[in-house]
């Protein structure tokens, strides 16, 4: 009877503890599934490297998603392709894209065709402290359609031990460049200063320099300033490496660790891949020079915007709001190596990384964006072949740079 009495309790505890674990799987799965319906999913589009991509998701993106119950999902898209991404969306009336960067190379047809929100009534939200130049780029016929997010400008590297070695300075002027280039080849019979010759992107952000340190305009292309910069080019040629007609955005770097090159323009990632990763301490950097008439760099870079049907409008202003606050704009610069957007992000940067920001800095200081037109693949190719025929075949300048100011013309019309 005891026996019977003690199975019966021992079954009754089972029952009691199952029904509790049980209970407590229940509510656990419940709240689970709560959760995963109030959270939000916000879809944005960039285009970045993977190690760009682990920043963001391990450094940006986490406090954002905590603070507001949301889950980021990245959309890796290439600038060129952007365009059609979102005019398929919008044509087929299902936008699954909340927010995008893009280069600010690339707005002009986002705009034309309608496929971004104007967001002039956010135009308080931009920050104070962020640097005045950068506003305008988003700026179109009176109205903001793109935010302040990624400033980039290219400065000059050079090598400060070979500068040493031949008693020179970093070239402020052309007539310095000039005679840098002169001497680096006498001394070593061989040339060691670069500019991106690639034709492409890369040699037009160049190009655009030098027509505007002369006064010029890259949209008309055979004024007196285009004339000027072509001519120095054409002189200059003979004397750059050899290595200039491969020197793009990656190889420039590379270039100029392994000393193939003493002096060459790139983005400011180079602090991190040259100095920081390969240890060539000796890399030093400047804003750059000046032409005839003033110095002049190109105003690169991404800004933020937000596709017509966004289906998280609201929260996609906040995360634009985000990404232009002083924390993460700190983030982008010491993680990254990014020049900030904001003059008062520099506080976390470290002393070895002081000078390089200063040049940055600098070069802001003179940047000038490129002109948002809609046949800029045009003025791109046109740039480019015009200098493959005047520095690298020797044709006459004025003629050579009359046929493609035509060409642009007939774009232009």
């Amino acid at each position: 009877m005891k026996k019977a009495s003690k199975l019966l309790a021992i079954a009754i505890m089972l029952v009691m503890v199952l029904s509790l674990v049980a209970g407590c799987g229940g509510n656990t799965s419940e709240e689970s599934i709560g959760e995963q319906a109030e959270t939000q999913v916000l879809n944005v589009s960039m285009a970045l490297g993977e190690s760009e991509w682990e920043v963001m998701r391990s450094y940006v993106f986490p406090k954002f998603e905590a603070e507001n119950n949301v889950k980021i999902q990245a959309i890796q898209t290439e600038p060129a392709d952007l365009i059609t991404r979102l005019e398929a969306m919008h044509q087929a009336g299902k936008m699954e894209i909340d927010i995008i960067t893009q280069d600010n190379m690339q707005l002009a047809q986002l705009v034309e065709k309608g496929l971004v929100e104007d967001l002039s009534e956010f135009k308080s939200k931009i920050p104070g402290s962020i640097l005045p130049s950068l506003v305008p780029v988003g700026e179109f016929n009176g109205k903001l359609f793109f935010m302040p997010y990624r400033p980039n400008v290219e400065i000059n590297f050079y090598n400060e031990n070979k500068f040493n070695e031949y008693d020179l300075k970093p070239p402020s002027n052309w007539d310095e460049l000039m005679n840098v280039a002169k001497t680096f080849y006498e001394e070593e019979g061989i040339g060691r200063v670069a500019i991106k010759g690639t034709l492409d992107g890369c040699t037009t952000v160049q190009l655009f320099e030098f027509i505007r340190q002369a006064g010029g305009d890259p949209l008309v292309l055979n004024d007196d300033g285009s004339i000027k910069a072509y001519t120095f080019l054409q002189e200059i040629w003979p004397y750059l490496s050899a290595d200039a007609a491969r020197a793009n955005w990656n190889t420039m770097n590379r270039y100029l660790a392994t000393e193939s090159v003493y002096i060459g323009a790139n983005w400011p990632f180079g602090v991190n891949v040259i100095v920081e990763e390969g240890g060539k301490k000796e890399i030093k950097a400047y804003g750059g020079f000046s032409g005839p008439v003033k110095e002049s760099k190109v105003l690169g870079g991404e800004v933020i915007g937000i596709p017509v049907g966004s289906p998280n409008k609201d929260l996609a202003v906040k995360f634009m709001e985000y990404l232009m606050s002083k924390e993460t704009q700190e983030i982008l610069v010491t993680k990254l190596g990014w020049p900030a957007s904001r003059g008062d992000a520099y506080g976390e940067v470290e002393d070895w990384q002081k000078p390089y920001f200063a040049a940055v800095n600098d070069a802001l200081s003179v940047a000038e964006a490129r002109p948002n037109v809609v046949y800029w693949d045009t003025v791109d190719k046109a740039l480019n072949d015009a200098l493959r025929e005047i520095a690298m075949e020797g044709k006459d300048v004025k003629a050579t740079l009359d046929k493609y100011a035509k060409v642009i013309q007939e774009a232009k019309k």
